[in-house]
């Protein structure tokens, strides 16, 4: 674990893992720490894997202040770690929520970004909304799993406006490709991992102005890989591909099989995709 000072004191963590060129990594969640993104299945194998625990999460201190939580705000930790590391320019790569983060760090710092990885990517940075009739629509295509029944029904409770007080741990199947053993301990251990006062001020009013980070990635040279999930509800195909013709160099795929976590669902194929992507 190596360490680096923010702008404002407040001490940063990273894990490095695996050789060759360096790929920063920013975590999803919001406020997770990145040890659920693993070794992304295998990529540390082709790349040199900078995990970045955000502040207040993993190893990465707590700051004074609270409110710079917000995903605006973090823009200048990612910055910052790419002065500590000596890097003229950062390949990147966010997943979920963290593909927010790493939109607005393109949009301030295009000069700074070389290739940008938007793995089954949350929209609201960019102002897309998914709508409840497509989430149910992708949700659908699972209908055959033996769990389907009960997390369906949860689903259009939350959809409706109804949810219950276990609302979020039934529909969680519906977030990976396979409900198996492995996905039922990740999913157990976000529990722990997530800041979940960081998270409630990570898209907190003033966070995202997606009118201007539209303007700004319309203008972004450097080129971008935007992956979905076939079967992911946070982030179905169709909003996917909407947010992927926001940049003038993108090119989307859709995992199939996969859910939100398409390393865990398809290693060999999420590292084959990224890799092809961050080698050409």
């Amino acid at each position: 674990m190596s360490v680096f000072s923010a702008y404002d004191g407040t001490k940063l963590a990273y894990r490095v893992l695996g050789e060759g060129p360096p790929l920063v990594c920013l975590p999803g969640g919001p406020m997770q720490d990145s040890v659920y993104l693993g070794d992304l299945g295998g990529l540390s194998a082709h790349r040199r894997l900078i995990m970045l625990d955000l502040r207040g999460t993993g190893r990465s201190a707590v700051p004074e202040d609270p409110a710079s939580y917000r995903c605006d705000r973090l823009v200048d930790d990612v910055e910052a770690l790419r002065e500590h590391l000596g890097l003229e320019r950062l390949d990147l790569l966010g997943h979920s929520a963290g593909t927010n983060l790493a939109a607005l760090y393109a949009a301030g710092h295009p000069e700074r970004v070389g290739r940008l990885a938007l793995i089954t990517p949350s929209t609201a940075a960019f102002g897309i909304t998914v709508t409840g009739e497509v989430r149910v629509g992708t949700a659908r295509l699972r209908r055959d799993e033996p769990w389907f029944p009960g997390a369906f029904a949860a689903l259009e409770a939350l959809v409706a406006g109804l949810p219950g007080a276990d609302t979020f741990q039934a529909i969680a199947p519906f977030w990976y490709g396979r409900w198996d053993e492995a996905a039922r301990a990740h999913r157990a251990a976000e529990d722990v991992q997530r800041n979940n006062e960081a998270a409630a001020v990570f898209a907190a009013e003033g966070a995202f102005d997606p009118p201007a980070t539209r303007a700004a990635l319309a203008r972004l040279g450097s080129p971008v890989l935007v992956l979905a999930g076939e079967v992911d509800l946070n982030s179905p195909p169709p909003a996917v591909a909407e947010l992927s013709g926001l940049f003038p160099y993108a090119e989307s795929t859709v995992q199939p099989g996969a859910g939100h976590f398409p390393w865990l669902d398809d290693a060999q194929r999420f590292v084959t995709t990224t890799e092809t992507f961050l080698s050409r």
